[in-house]
């Protein structure tokens, strides 16, 4: 391939990479992109060709898309664009329209720099829409291409500065050059380097950006925001949420988010917590007037306290990758006691519930801390304190409640023969998951579905359990609420983290005991309804481990901030730390060896070494003979000193053959006049070391020596 063509093919994979770029970010629409890359299929068509758009013309369209591109961003205005996208998809018009204009119109070196520009524009474009990691595979082929093309640029463009006649040489006919001509003609390697040189730098790039990337100071921010893609229909984590929402996000497989813990303790019932309402009016759970009150937490140096825990030990640390979702709900581990983040601050309701300001969709990371620890079962069997006068509002009950669901509470309670509210709460739970079937359709209805759900259809979905756990409480006198949350999701292990899905939504209830202060967990819907599904097979791995480096991408390059350097910064000083005493230990046990060992080790060392010295000089000696093998010195440096006295003893063995050399003839004239094929070859080999500046290899040296001492054979015979 020719410099000339391989710089074109180059300029064009520059130019296309960037738009493939652009639209894997979501900034250009698929036929836009295809109707693209066939307008560069034909501007590689006409090249060269009297087809192609003058200068002037080309000038000309270029001023037009000025007064296109504000009639497009009215009109994407006009469509309804969202105002996070206002004028994007008006830019991304613009510059394709643009790379076309160039594209197809007769290039000079300015053309090409224009072109290489909006292939710049289109990346940086792109960077500002996706948070993806396959931006990353779009950025480093566009950075391969377009180093590739700025080498092969430079040097058109020195060589178009260049006459032809100033890169001619003069090479003696006799040279290397002409000798190897015959093989390099079969193929033209005037650029087969510099794809090499451009991979080579590419790395070196990117080896000394990683550096600066991780210690470069950082504002940090936990939101992440790009417009689009966001979920829109999270529904069930709002102030009021009617039966049978949940049941309709459990539908829905897509991801809300990603949860890392720090570290598992055994028994602990993973659920992530959401919203918790107190206020049911028949057919729809609500927040009362007095948990929408909500406190303000400030932050302070990075963590939000939102609660209090007796110990530290206790917690049980998250991260959190939330996707971008329509809901401004903190999800964590049962009782948040803080949230680490660059949040300015977060608000807490009544219920212990954690919320940020409603804010546009974006994707947040951040750590919640957790008192996951619960009460002993016999303390809570135990308890038999009074509730607050603040709490009778969980106890509050529908104005037209079926009174058979009061004697259905009562009922199971007799026949378990509880006698304590931890009891009764196990009794209830028991009984649910035990009577009713588990389903996704929303089968009970009419103006009381409570009822028709526990004396009709018996079977729903997690809502319907909840809700009847809850009010079969409060008929009891017990404080009860229904929280919405998400079940633990599928555990990635390539991850190590767990991958939460809309259909992993769940609603429990929490019931109070005065005496510990704490709000349980009690699950009343079968197992059934609280099973996760398992992915399996080779696409399921092979997206376990996409989803693993997505997650990585997101915490280690998008989000990373100030706290993610100081959490690295930790790691490696740890790591730093047990390399350091790991190679105490191992230099100290190697001494204590040495000194308990020496003579043994001295001798061994000794006895080594001495058998790879005659290894070393038997090789010597094979491949050079006695003479040279035993002389110190490499073979390359004695080159010119042996063809000389290779020559010399030539001449002498000549002699007694009566083979006198004229002092009219040079030493090849004299070799090419005798009929022997050895001299000559001798001779020239001679002439190369001496007049040409060159080196014998090892090979040709033995070959010499070998052929002088058969002389020397015939001769004394």
């Amino acid at each position: 391939m020719s410099l000339e063509t391989y710089f074109r093919s180059l300029s064009y994979a520059m130019i296309a990479a960037a738009t493939l770029a652009l639209l894997l970010a979501g900034g250009l629409h698929v036929v836009l992109a295809i109707l693209f890359y066939a307008a560069m299929v034909v501007a590689w068509k006409l090249e060269g060709t009297r087809w192609q758009l003058s200068e002037r013309t080309g000038l000309v369209i270029v001023l037009l898309s000025i007064p296109l591109f504000i009639l497009d961003w009215y009109y994407q205005k006009s469509t309804g664009e969202p105002e996070g996208r206002l004028g994007v998809n008006a830019l991304a018009h613009l510059i394709i329209f643009l790379a076309v204009v160039k594209l197809l119109q007769v290039k000079k070196n300015r053309d090409w720099v224009f072109l290489y520009l909006i292939s710049f524009f289109s990346i940086l474009l792109a960077a500002g829409l996706s948070l993806s990691p396959v931006f990353l595979a779009s950025l480093t082929l566009y950075l391969l291409f377009g180093l590739s093309t700025i080498i092969a640029f430079e040097i058109q463009k020195s060589k178009q500065s260049v006459a032809p006649s100033e890169t001619r040489l003069l090479v003696a006919p006799d040279s290397r050059i002409f000798k190897n001509s015959s093989r390099r003609s079969k193929r033209n390697v005037e650029a087969s380097r510099l794809p090499w040189v451009a991979v080579v730098l590419l790395v070196l790039i990117f080896v000394l950006a990683l550096p600066l990337f991780l210690i470069a100071p950082r504002t940090g921010a936990s939101m992440l925001s790009r417009s689009g893609g966001g979920l829109t229909n999270l529904i069930g984590f709002s102030e009021t949420v009617s039966l049978g929402e949940i049941g309709s996000l459990k539908k829905d497989n897509a991801v809300v988010m990603h949860i890392r813990l720090d570290e598992q303790r055994l028994g602990q019932d993973l659920r992530w917590r959401g919203v918790a309402l107190d206020e049911f009016n028949g057919r729809a759970w609500k927040k009362s007037s007095v948990a929408r009150g909500a406190a303000e937490k400030k932050n302070d140096k990075g963590l939000i306290p939102v609660s209090t825990t007796e110990a530290l030990d206790r917690l049980t640390t998250q991260t959190v990758f939330l996707e971008a979702i329509e809901t401004p709900v903190i999800f964590a581990a049962s009782r948040p006691v803080a949230i680490r983040s660059d949040f300015p601050s977060l608000w807490v309701d009544g219920e212990g519930s954690v919320q940020r300001r409603r804010v546009g969709l974006g994707r947040v990371m951040y750590n919640a801390l957790s008192d996951m620890t619960r009460p002993d079962m016999s303390v809570l069997r135990s308890d038999d304190q009074l509730d607050p006068a603040a709490f009778e509002r969980y106890k509050q009950l529908p104005a037209r409640l079926d009174p058979r669901i009061e004697a259905r509470t009562n009922a199971i309670v007799v026949n378990a023969q509880a006698r304590n509210r931890y009891d009764i709460a196990k009794a209830i739970e028991s009984q649910l998951q035990i009577d009713y079937g588990y389903s996704l359709e929303m089968k009970a209805t009419g103006s009381d579905p409570l009822a028709d759900f526990l004396f009709n259809v018996k079977a729903g979905h997690c809502e319907y359990f909840s809700t009847a756990m809850a009010v079969m409480l409060r008929t009891r006198g017990i404080p009860a609420r229904v929280v919405n949350g998400f079940l633990p999701g599928e555990y990635n292990d390539a991850a190590g983290a767990y991958t939460v899905r809309q259909s992993d939504a769940h609603s429990w209830v929490e019931v109070y005991f005065p005496e510990s202060r704490a709000w349980v967990t009690f699950d009343p819907t079968p197992l059934a309804g609280r099973t996760e599904p398992v992915s399996q097979g080779l696409t399921a791995q092979l997206g376990k481990y996409a989803e693993a480096f997505e997650l990585f991408w997101f915490q280690y390059v998008v989000g990373y901030d100030q706290q993610e350097q100081r959490s690295l910064a930790a790691s490696l000083n740890s790591q730093l730390f047990s390399f350091r005493h790991s190679l105490t230990r191992t230099v100290s046990g190697i001494s204590n060896s040495v000194a308990a060992n020496g003579r043994v080790l001295i001798l061994a060392g000794a006895t080594v070494v001495g058998v790879f010295l005659l290894f070393f000089i038997g090789d010597r000696v094979r491949r050079f003979g006695w003479r040279r093998g035993l002389t110190i010195g490499s073979a390359a440096a004695s080159a010119e000193q042996s063809s000389v006295v290779f020559f010399e003893k030539l001449m002498v063995l000549l002699a007694r053959r009566g083979m006198q050399r004229d002092s009219h003839l040079t030493p090849l004239e004299f070799a090419g006049s005798l009929d022997f094929h050895a001299a000559l070859k001798i001779t020239r080999a001679y002439n190369r070391v001496r007049f040409g500046g060159q080196k014998l290899s090892p090979a040709e040296l033995r070959e010499i020596e070998q052929t002088l001492n058969e002389l020397e054979g015939a001769t004394q015979q």
